[in-house]
């Protein structure tokens, strides 16, 4: 039986892992900067610390400020 909330955990990680990927390879083929994709993944964190403050659903915008943080912090987002 496949459950929905698998699917769709399955779902975010292969788009952080795409998204990751390609900010990478566009910093990396000189694409755009090392600060533009710092200033964007910031960017990412404050929209969604925000939104953390008024959704319904604190917690999912909380989880994607901490993967965001952890990105800029030089880990990986998708391995824990």
């Amino acid at each position: 039986m496949t459950e929905p909330a698998r699917f769709n955990e399955a779902d975010g990680m292969a788009a952080l892992g795409i998204c990751e990927s390609m900010l990478l390879a566009l910093t990396e083929l000189k694409i755009i900067s090392d600060q533009d994709a710092r200033d964007l993944l910031t960017d990412v964190a404050t929209t969604h610390g925000e939104a953390a403050t008024t959704a319904l659903a604190p917690e999912k915008h909380r989880a994607v400020v901490e993967i965001v943080q952890r990105i800029l912090a030089g880990k990986n987002g998708v391995r824990h």
